[in-house]
């Protein structure tokens, strides 16, 4: 399996929750427009951050709202990047990035989320380095897509690694080189059912107790519900 397994899992999961899914990725358009302005064609963040919303079905007029509110052209809440670091049940390793308008609040969330779980809330760096942060390029299979051919153009491209899954293919790139392989790829005529920038394990956990893997289920249903929290990685082989 891929590096990306969970992460793909997850992601059906929590692309079904389209209204609390819609809230993170207008905080995400906003933060991206109001750090790198607002034309997606100079801003990769931006950029990303629109495609990840239309393949979610995020009306238009909410990402424009998003990008004005950004841009200080609409009133909005200001909003600040924050990440958490901590242990789960069994020594899993997680990373949660947020965005918020009360970093108290957030930080009493997550911290509950942990403690509640059998985990702890953890200081910074005491699990990142377990993470390789990298681009990710998800491109569903389809007949008339050729695996040699697409990974001679991925690798040509500057892409770091490739791999062919049974309904997928996972193309990783270092986060310099992410916007230059999604752009040629795109040229290319393909498109993408993920293009994001995330943590990545570098090695996993398994939980052989039930009780750990119930109480780390509801580590990250609980994070992932909350709306500040725009991503969760964790190490948590879920096999």
């Amino acid at each position: 399996m891929g590096r990306i397994g969970n992460i793909v899992n997850r992601k059906n999961k929590q692309d079904s929750k389209k209204a609390g899914l819609f809230t993170k990725l207008g905080r995400y358009i906003m933060v991206a427009a109001k750090e790198g302005g607002g034309d997606p064609e100079y801003n990769s963040s931006l950029m990303s951050a629109i495609e990840k919303a239309k393949a979610a079905n995020m009306p238009n007029d909410n990402i424009d709202r998003a990008i004005k509110k950004g841009l200080g052209e609409l009133d909005g809440a200001q909003f600040s990047e924050v990440h958490y670091e901590g242990y789960g049940p069994g020594g899993v390793a997680v990373l949660v990035e947020c965005l918020t308008d009360n970093v108290n609040r957030t930080a009493a969330d997550i911290r509950s989320y942990f403690s509640k779980s059998g985990g702890n809330l953890g200081t910074h760096g005491c699990v990142s380095y377990l993470f390789d942060h990298a681009g990710v390029l998800v491109i569903d299979k389809e007949e008339s897509i050729d695996e040699d051919e697409l990974m001679m153009l991925a690798l040509d491209a500057g892409a770091d690694d490739f791999s062919a899954e049974e309904d997928h293919f996972e193309i990783y790139t270092s986060v310099e080189e992410f916007g230059a392989v999604r752009d040629a790829l795109k040229e290319d005529g393909f498109s993408f059912s993920m293009a994001e920038l995330r943590y990545l394990p570098q090695t996993s956990t398994s939980l052989s107790d039930e009780t750990e893997r119930k109480n780390m289920q509801r580590l990250m249903d609980s994070i992932e519900d909350n709306d500040d929290v725009q991503n969760v990685y964790s190490n948590w082989d879920m096999a």
